[in-house]
């Protein structure tokens, strides 16, 4: 295999259990199986093969790919997506507030993200910023609005370093950036997603507040963030994609 497209064509399936051609043109992504089982309760749909490395589940004329946490997959599952060229492409991802606020189960449209990770430098120079598709935040801001709930917006620092709640100085950097969430995972896929020319935009959900020893998260108080605000979370996302799907709109903002 030497090219990019023989190397995704063939890693594909076997990153998620689904052929570049089986794969739907609306695509979410997570970072947790939970999601996937919500996402198959919600649409009548199924898990493709649990046991891969990528877990996927098709449903509604949507596939949801749950691709890990951390900024190396998030470049992976870009690069490999780049083989379908989806028409829109939404992370779902959870991230933790870092104003005050903002609360647990407030949902964030990010409007650019901080690239603090360094994955993203295997695709642009550290200068370029790392921005969404503008139209699939459009939508996705419509269907909250629709629903009467609010959201916030604003730039999330994105970072590889999984442990730094006790790490002041580092509280003290991200104070400086004035970001409105910190997450592990949307810089990289901005920024792959662009290079690859895909459509790609995020709705985060803020599960925890780790600015403050009390904020950190914890087993018991993921579990009741999962139980309070996932749903809504997968919901807004179908919703988003069908909107998009059944209109006939168009992502592409930009001329790649």
């Amino acid at each position: 295999m030497k090219t990019k497209e023989e190397i995704t064509a063939n890693w594909l399936p076997r990153y998620t259990g689904v052929k570049a051609e089986e794969m739907s043109e609306y695509i979410l992504l997570t970072n947790f199986n939970e999601y996937l089982h919500r996402f198959v309760a919600m649409t009548g749909g199924h898990i493709v093969d649990p046991n891969r490395s990528m877990p996927s589940a098709q449903g509604q004329g949507i596939t949801m790919i749950n691709f890990g946490m951390g900024s190396p997959n998030a470049a992976t599952i870009s690069d490999l997506l780049s083989i379908v060229q989806p028409k829109a492409i939404l992370f779902l991802g959870k991230c933790g507030g870092l104003k005050q606020r903002t609360k647990v189960g407030d949902f964030i449209v990010p409007i650019g993200a901080i690239r603090g990770e360094g994955a993203s430098d295997s695709y642009f120079p550290p200068e370029v910023p790392a921005l969404p598709a503008f139209m699939l935040q459009r939508a996705t801001s419509h269907i909250i609005r629709n629903r009467n709930h609010d959201y916030w917006t604003g730039t999330v620092y994105t970072t590889n370093r999984r442990v730094w709640e006790h790490d002041e100085k580092f509280k003290e950097y991200l104070r400086m950036t004035r970001a409105m969430a910190i997450d592990m995972e949307t810089a990289t896929l901005f920024s792959a997603g662009f290079h690859n020319r895909l459509h790609l935009g995020a709705l985060l959900l803020v599960s925890d507040q780790p600015m403050t020893p009390e904020g950190v998260k914890t087993s018991e108080s993921d579990a009741k963030v999962s139980s309070d605000f996932v749903g809504a979370h997968i919901s807004i996302g179908i919703e988003t994609l069908e909107e998009i799907k059944n209109q006939g709109l168009s992502v592409r903002h930009l001329k790649f």
